[in-house]
């Protein structure tokens, strides 16, 4: 999870999408035959600054499967931001900017999905009572919001301001 910390061996669980995505390349993008679709990390040691391992006195597994990869895979998406999880925000960013996603450079595309992700994040947190601030993810959430509002300035029509904002309802609404 980080330099520090609880830690242990892991592995991966990788889905196999055929043939037809090695070496698939689509709009700059490496299309991974291969994607990481899960993984376990056997938590069994908590790693000292000096790289120490000493051993937990509770030992667990971390799992994730990240919903959005297996979305990915049950609907044959290029990659995560194309899936119906994402369909509804880049719907709106499409109509608000006049830019086509699918027709857009990688930077354009880029922009896009980091509005979606973001959007989703920083509503997540404030939703479970975070709130803009200083330290902690206080912090973690005015950065997701500050570089939401680059990336919405990048793509938005006459510098229109509140494109990230606008985002929230429809976010909110599907899910």
């Amino acid at each position: 999870m980080g330099d520090v910390g609880p830690c242990g061996p892991c592995t991966e669980i990788f889905y196999d999408r055929g043939i037809e995505y090695e070496d698939k390349v689509v709009n700059g993008r490496d299309l991974a035959r291969f994607p990481e679709i899960w993984n376990l990390v056997f938590m069994q040691y908590n790693r000292q600054p000096d790289g120490e391992l000493k051993p937990l006195t509770q030992k667990g597994v971390d799992t994730g499967m990240g919903l959005e990869r297996i979305s990915m895979v049950m609907q044959n998406g290029k990659s995560v931001f194309d899936t119906d999880i994402f369909a509804d925000l880049k719907i709106f960013l499409e109509k608000e900017t006049g830019i086509c996603y699918k027709d857009s450079s990688d930077e354009v595309q880029s922009a896009f999905n980091v509005l979606c992700d973001h959007v989703r994040s920083s509503s997540l947190i404030i939703a479970d009572g975070g709130f803009p601030a200083n330290d902690g993810r206080g912090y973690v959430l005015r950065k997701i919001i500050r570089r939401a509002a680059l990336f919405a300035q990048k793509i938005s029509k006459n510098g229109k301001s509140n494109l990230f904002a606008e985002l929230v309802p429809i976010f909110i609404k599907n899910n």
